[in-house]
């Protein structure tokens, strides 16, 4: 259970997701433990807090567990894909937690965004790796090319291979570095995002591997943890959706306690601009 949740999912706004799935990842496996290792890291964390004057026990947060995936990588993300379309027809914001990167696909699915604000090292818009479309090498071009996505701002990305940065040179993403991000999110406003739903997803090798590494493809000169949380805070009124991922077993629980904080910072922020 995440701490400050409840399972009480009929009074719920917002629907905490485990999708431990761990199929495709490369290098250093191990997502499959993350959403456990996300909730276990957040459990020290105080319920009050005083930037929104609020008990994050208040806000209505229901974790309804883990959707244990198998071996058929499509069905899987097909079925999680309902169990979040769901929660979106509860009038809830669904919020997952990885596993891999390629559980966003079917957060993007059930929430179907206008655009795609992704935290991460890589670009992720290889139209396949090893011959799959649906790695996690893959996620942000399957949601522009085939879940409807209008536009993608990748923040952080520092690497990708020629083929993603030739796609990644049309007009339908923006690739923020991290020498420019903490530029880029501090001039978010009203008019950023306007008439336009947003999913929001954090991959944690977005950040440094100094401050995160428990990831498994772990990306030098990344950003910090203040850059994500405020990124996150910046982009939470306008999401219909987020997610974490990519957190894996490998450190002493610093990228899980990093994720487990920008969950409840994207619920605290979203939550105090619905009450404005």
């Amino acid at each position: 259970m995440f701490p400050g949740a409840t399972t009480d999912r009929e009074a719920a706004s917002y629907v905490v997701v485990g999708a431990p799935l761990d199929a495709t990842t490369t290098f250093q496996p191990g997502t499959r433990f993350g959403p456990d290792r996300i909730r276990r890291f957040a459990e020290t964390y105080d319920d009050y807090d005083r930037r929104t004057d609020s008990d994050f026990s208040a806000l209505g947060v229901c974790d309804a567990g883990d959707v244990r995936p198998w071996d058929d990588v499509e069905a899987y993300l097909d079925h999680l894909a309902a169990e979040l379309r769901s929660v979106t027809y509860d009038d809830a914001v669904p919020l997952t937690l990885g596993g891999e990167h390629t559980v966003t696909h079917a957060g993007v699915e059930a929430v179907g965004p206008d655009a795609l604000v992704v935290c991460d090292a890589h670009l992720d818009l290889r139209d396949a790796y090893d011959g799959n479309p649906l790695s996690h090498a893959c996620v942000t071009r399957r949601a522009l090319d085939d879940l409807g996505v209008d536009r993608a701002v990748i923040v952080g990305a520092r690497t990708g291979s020629e083929e993603e940065w030739e796609r990644a040179a049309a007009a339908d993403v923006t690739v923020v570095p991290p020498e420019d991000a903490r530029t880029w999110i501090d001039g978010i406003d009203a008019d950023t995002f306007k008439d336009e739903s947003v999913y929001c997803s954090v991959d944690i090798d977005g950040l440094d591997p100094g401050f995160a590494p428990g990831t498994g493809t772990k990306e030098p000169f990344g950003l910090d943890p203040r850059e994500a949380r405020d990124l996150v805070r910046a982009v939470a009124p306008t999401a219909d959706g987020f997610d974490v991922v990519e957190v894996n077993d490998r450190d002493d629980g610093q990228a899980a306690a990093l994720a487990g904080k920008l969950l409840r910072e994207f619920v605290r922020s979203h939550a105090a601009a619905r009450t404005e």
